[in-house]
C-alpha cells in the first residue's frame, strides 16, 4: 500500500517530469481517442477535520491499444487494486501528474482509495473548503481539470461515464449533494455523529461535470412541469442569510426551462434542478449536470442590495447554465480545443433569451459594447489566438473572450446566414445525431449545413485569429439608377499562425432616401473574397447606405461616410442598435484623429441634443445608451503604437465634458422626469433608473446648479441599490460635499452584505481621483480577503479602469504584486490578471520600458503554468 512518502510529486497534469517553469505544449493536431472507456463510477468520499479520503470505482473497457492512464493531482495515493488485485507498485507507474497501468486486460474493474486536503486548497479547483467559521462548506469545481485532485481518473471531456456519489461527513454539515438524483441518505452506523447521502446520475457525463457540495445551507424550492410531462424538483441553496435573495435566480431558472422548450425544443431529463450560492469561488457559475455552483454574485439578487445590471446579469447567467444541459451536457467537447462549441453556442443561446427579456436593441448594445471593449483588445494584442485554439499548456489560459464572445458571434454569423426556420432545423438535426456523444466544431457545422452546404466554409472563423476590418466606398450612376459599394477585407497576420485568408462575412445593409428617410433596399451582402463589388439597381437617387446593422459581423467597419451621412443614420435608422452604432462610429472619429480619424464634434453633439429629448420619452434605457462614450480600454485597443493613457484620457474627458456643456440646459429638465419611483423590475423601470444616473453624472460634469444636491438626495431617499450606488458613483467621482461620510454610511449599511461591500471597495478603486496610496490602503483593509476572487477583482479589476494610474511605476508595482502573490494562492485568477498587461509593447516610451521591466521581473518570480504560458505570450510582443 503507498503511503504519503510515496505520494506523486505532481507537477504537470499532461507531460511527466517535465519542469513547470518549461511545460510542453499540448496540440489539437496530436488528439487521439483513450485507451479506455469508463461504463460507471462510484464514488465514495468522506469528509473529515483535516482532509478526505476518496474511494473510486471505475469499470472500463479497452477501446483501443495502450496503457489505462489516469491523471491525478496533489493526491496521496493508498491503495489501487485491478479486479479485485491489490497492485504493488512494481505493477503501475507513478509519474508526475499520471498514473499508468501497463498489462491491462481488455475489462477492468479499477479501485483507487486517495488521500486529499481541501482544506488548504486555495486555488478553488477539484474540492475545496469555502468560508469560514460557521459558514465553512465544502464544494467542487472540475471544469476543466480539476477532477483529477480529487481522484485518479482519465479526466478528459470525451470519457463519458454514469456516476454514483456517496458523500459522508459530520452532521453539522446537513447538507450533502451531488449530480442526480438522491436515492438514500442515513445516519453512519459505526459513527452516530455521522451522515451519509447517495446520489446517481443515469447520464453518462464527463468527470468535468461532477460536482458535490457538503455545507449547512438553507433552500428555496419550486418546481416546474417540462413539455414532456416531468414534474422538476427546483433547489436554490444559500447561506440563511442569503435565501431571501434568491427569488430572482429562481424565476429566471423557470423562464430558461419555458425558452429553451419553446425556442429549441429541448426539455429537462432529471428529476432534480439545483443551483448552490458559493462566495469563494474562480468562475461565474458551473453547469455541472443537475447541480449548478455559482458565485453568489450570479445567483443572489435584492432589489436592495443589487445594482439592476448585475440583478439582469443574474438571470442571464442562469439561463447560460441551464441552456448548457443540452449545448455542454448532453452534448459535450471531444477535447477541451472544442471549448468553443460549448460556450459560443451557449453565450449565443443566453443572448437571444436576454433580448427576449428586455429591448433587443439594448442587449445587442450590450454585448458588442463588451465585445469591442475586451475581445478586439484581446485580437489586437500578444494573446490573440483562434476561437478555436492549435494549442495550449494550461488550458484555464483559454476562457475568453475570444472562446465565448467571439464564438457566440460565430454562431449568430450562421444563425443569420440560414434564417430562423433553417437554423433551427440544423439544431434540431445537431441534437438529434450527437445527444450523449462528445464532439467537435466540424460535427456542428455539419449538422447546420443541411439546409445550406456553405455554412461548412465558416469553419475559418474557427480556425484564424484576428478582427477583420471591413473597408470600403461607394458609387452612384445616376443614369443606370445603380448604386454599386465596394467592400474590402483585411485581417492582421498574427505571429504563428497562417497567413490570414478572406472569410465569409455577413454584411447586413439598408439604403436609406435622402429626402424621405424611408428604407428604400435591404440586403444581406456575403463579403467572401478580399474585395467584391455588390450592385443595387432601379435606385433612383443616392442614398445613405448603413453597413453592419445589428453587428452583423464581428469586424471593424472602415466605410467612407462623411460626418453628415452618420448624423442623418443617427436620426432616421429603425433599429436602435443601429443608432447606437452610429454615435460610437461618430465619437470614435474624433477621439481616433491620430490613428487617421477625422470629424468634427458640433456634427455629434447637435445629432445628440436632437435625438436625446425625444428618445427619452420612448425608451430611457435606449437614450442612456446612446451617451456612451467608448471606454479606455476600447480605444486603447484602435492604438497600435505610442498609446499615452494619460492623452487618451484628456481626450474622452474633454468630449465627455463638451457633451455634458452642450446639453445642460437639458438636464435638469430630464433629471426632473426621471423622479425616484417604488421599485420595479420592469424593462421600462430599468431603463429609466439608468437614464437619471448618467443624466446625474452628466449634471455634475456642466456643474448644473444643485447637481450636487440631487445626489445627495437621491442617495438617502433610493428604492433601490441602483438607484443608491449610482448616487454614490457620482458623489465620489465629482467629489460632491462630505463625499466620505457618504463612503463612510455605504459601508455602515451594507457591512454584513459581501457583495455589497465589494461595490464598495469597486467605486473607490475605479474612481476618477484613485491613487496607488488608495489602492494600497484597500488592500490592506479588514475586510479584504485574498482567498476570495470576488474581492480581489473589486479592487484589482476596477483598479485597471484607471490606465493613467495603473501605467505608472507605482500601479505596475503593486499590480504585479498581487500578482507574484496570487501565482501561488490561485494561478488561475494570476494568470487572467496578468492578461491585462497584454499590450504594454503599444505603449508610448518611457511607460514601455518600464511595464518590460515590470513583467521581466515578474517571470523571474512565479513558478505556475498558468501565469507562465500567459507571461511568454505576453513578453513575446517585445518582438513585434
Amino acid at each position: 500500500m503507498s503511503t504519503a512518502e510515496t505520494a506523486a510529486q505532481i507537477v504537470n497534469p499532461e507531460m511527466p517530469d517535465v519542469p513547470a517553469h518549461n511545460p510542453s505544449k499540448i496540440n489539437l493536431k496530436d488528439y487521439q481517442p483513450p485507451s479506455f472507456d469508463v461504463e460507471t463510477v462510484d464514488l465514495d468520499i468522506k469528509l473529515f477535520e483535516d482532509h478526505a479520503q476518496v474511494d473510486s470505482t471505475l469499470k472500463m473497457v479497452r477501446q483501443t491499444a495502450g496503457d489505462i492512464v489516469l491523471f491525478g493531482e496533489e493526491l496521496e495515493l493508498l491503495a489501487v487494486t485491478m479486479n479485485g488485485e491489490q497492485l504493488t507498485p512494481e505493477r503501475y507507474q507513478q509519474t508526475a501528474g499520471k498514473l499508468t497501468i501497463t498489462d491491462a486486460p481488455d475489462e477492468v474493474t479499477l479501485a483507487l482509495q486517495v488521500r486529499i486536503c481541501p482544506q488548504t486548497n486555495t486555488a478553488l479547483e477539484g474540492f475545496y473548503m469555502a468560508g469560514s467559521g460557521d459558514e465553512t462548506m465544502f464544494v467542487t469545481q472540475c471544469e476543466p481539470e480539476g477532477f483529477r485532485k480529487i481522484t485518479f481518473y482519465p479526466d478528459r471531456p470525451d470519457v463519458l461515464a454514469i456516476f454514483t456519489t456517496r458523500l459522508e461527513a459530520d452532521k453539522r454539515y446537513p447538507t450533502l449533494l451531488a449530480n442526480g438524483n438522491l436515492i438514500e441518505a442515513g445516519e453512519v452506523a459505526e459513527a452516530p455523529d455521522r451522515h451519509y447521502a447517495i446520489w446517481h446520475d443515469p447520464t453518462n457525463k464527463p468527470s468535468y461535470l461532477f460536482a458535490c457540495v457538503v455545507a449547512d445551507l438553507d433552500v428555496l424550492t419550486d418546481s416546474y412541469t417540462t413539455s414532456e410531462g416531468r414534474e422538476v424538483l427546483l433547489e436554490v441553496y444559500a447561506k440563511s442569510a442569503d435565501i431571501d435573495k434568491c427569488a430572482v435566480a429562481m424565476q429566471a431558472l423557470k423562464d430558461s426551462m419555458k425558452w429553451d422548450e419553446v425556442n429549441y425544443g429541448r426539455a429537462y431529463d432529471l428529476d432534480r434542478y439545483m443551483i448552490v450560492a458559493v462566495s469563494q469561488f474562480n468562475m461565474g457559475a458551473m453547469e455541472n449536470k443537475g447541480l449548478n455552483i455559482f458565485n453568489t454574485a450570479c445567483v443572489l439578487s435584492s432589489p436592495e442590495t443589487t445594482t439592476d445590471s448585475r440583478s439582469f446579469s443574474v438571470k442571464s447567467i442562469i439561463a447560460h447554465e441551464y441552456f448548457h444541459n443540452w449545448t455542454g451536457n448532453r452534448i459535450t467537447c471531444r477535447d477541451w480545443f472544442q471549448l468553443c462549441l460549448k460556450e459560443g453556442l451557449t453565450v449565443y443561446r443566453d443572448q437571444s433569451f436576454s433580448a427576449d427579456q428586455q429591448s433587443s436593441a439594448v442587449q445587442r448594445i450590450d454585448d458588442v459594447a463588451n465585445l469591442r471593449a475586451y475581445q478586439f483588445a484581446e485580437d489586437a494584442g500578444p494573446l490573440a489566438h483562434p476561437v478555436r485554439p492549435e494549442s495550449f499548456i494550461e488550458i484555464n489560459n483559454f476562457y475568453t473572450t475570444t472562446v465565448y464572445e467571439k464564438g457566440a458571434e460565430v454562431v449568430r454569423m450562421l444563425a443569420n446566414t440560414l434564417g430562423a426556420e433553417d437554423f433551427r432545423k440544423g439544431t434540431d438535426e445537431y441534437f438529434r445525431r450527437y445527444d450523449g456523444q462528445a464532439v467537435t466544431v466540424e460535427d456542428f457545422l455539419s449538422a447546420l449545413s443541411i439546409t445550406n452546404d456553405k455554412i461548412e466554409d465558416f469553419i475559418d472563423w474557427y480556425r484564424q485569429p484576428g478582427t477583420p476590418v471591413v473597408s470600403g466606398h461607394q458609387d452612384y450612376d445616376s443614369e443606370a439608377q445603380t448604386l454599386t459599394i465596394t467592400l474590402s477585407q483585411q485581417t492582421r497576420h498574427v505571429s504563428g499562425f497562417d497567413a490570414p485568408k478572406p472569410l465569409p462575412i455577413p454584411v447586413s445593409t439598408a439604403l436609406f432616401d435622402q429626402e424621405s428617410g424611408e428604407i428604400i433596399a435591404e440586403r444581406m451582402l456575403l463579403l467572401d473574397q478580399a474585395e467584391q463589388t455588390f450592385i443595387f439597381e432601379d435606385v433612383t437617387s443616392e442614398p445613405i447606405v448603413s453597413l453592419l446593422r445589428d453587428f452583423s459581423a464581428p469586424v471593424q467597419l472602415n466605410y467612407d461616410y462623411q460626418d453628415k451621412d452618420l448624423a442623418f443614420l443617427l436620426k432616421y435608422e429603425t433599429n436602435g442598435f443601429n443608432r447606437w452604432q452610429v454615435t460610437q462610429m461618430l465619437v470614435n472619429r474624433i477621439l481616433l484623429q491620430s490613428q487617421g480619424s477625422k470629424s468634427n464634434p458640433e456634427v455629434y453633439l447637435q445629432a445628440v441634443a436632437q435625438t436625446l429629448p425625444d428618445l427619452a420619452a420612448d425608451d430611457a434605457m435606449l437614450a442612456a445608451r446612446l451617451l456612451d462614450i467608448p471606454s479606455a480600454q476600447e480605444l486603447a485597443a484602435a492604438i497600435h503604437k505610442d498609446y499615452d493613457p494619460e492623452l487618451v484620457k484628456t481626450q474622452r474627458d474633454g468630449l465627455y465634458q463638451q457633451l455634458a456643456e452642450a446639453l445642460k440646459e437639458q438636464w435638469a429638465a430630464l433629471y426632473q422626469q426621471l423622479p425616484l419611483q417604488a421599485y420595479d423590475d420592469s424593462a421600462e423601470a430599468r431603463g429609466k433608473r439608468a437614464l437619471r444616473n448618467v443624466v446625474l453624472d452628466m449634471a455634475l460634469t456642466a456643474n448644473v446648479e444643485g447637481a450636487g444636491e440631487w445626489a445627495q438626495q437621491q442617495y438617502d431617499n433610493a428604492s433601490c441599490m441602483t438607484e443608491r450606488f449610482g448616487a454614490l458613483q457620482a458623489i465620489i467621482n465629482h467629489q460632491v460635499a462630505n463625499a466620505d461620510d457618504y463612503l463612510d454610511d455605504f459601508y455602515k449599511r451594507f457591512q454584513d452584505d459581501d457583495l455589497v461591500i465589494d461595490l464598495w471597495f469597486s467605486v473607490q478603486a475605479s474612481a476618477d481621483n484613485v491613487s496607488p496610496e488608495i489602492i494600497k490602503s484597500l488592500l490592506a483593509h479588514k475586510d479584504f480577503d485574498w482567498n476570495t476572487p470576488n474581492r480581489v477583482r473589486s479592487v484589482i479589476s476596477a483598479f485597471t479602469s484607471q490606465p493613467t494610474v495603473l501605467w505608472t511605476q507605482e500601479g505596475l508595482d503593486i499590480y504585479t504584486a498581487v500578482i507574484k502573490k496570487l501565482d501561488d494562492l490561485n494561478p488561475m485568477i494570476a494568470s487572467r490578471l496578468l492578461q491585462v498587461l497584454a499590450r504594454w509593447n503599444t505603449l508610448a516610451e518611457p511607460r514601455r520600458q518600464m511595464a518590460h521591466e515590470q513583467l521581466l521581473d515578474v517571470q523571474q518570480q512565479v513558478s505556475s503554468k498558468h501565469v507562465h504560458e500567459s507571461l511568454s505570450s505576453v513578453l513575446a510582443a517585445a518582438n513585434e
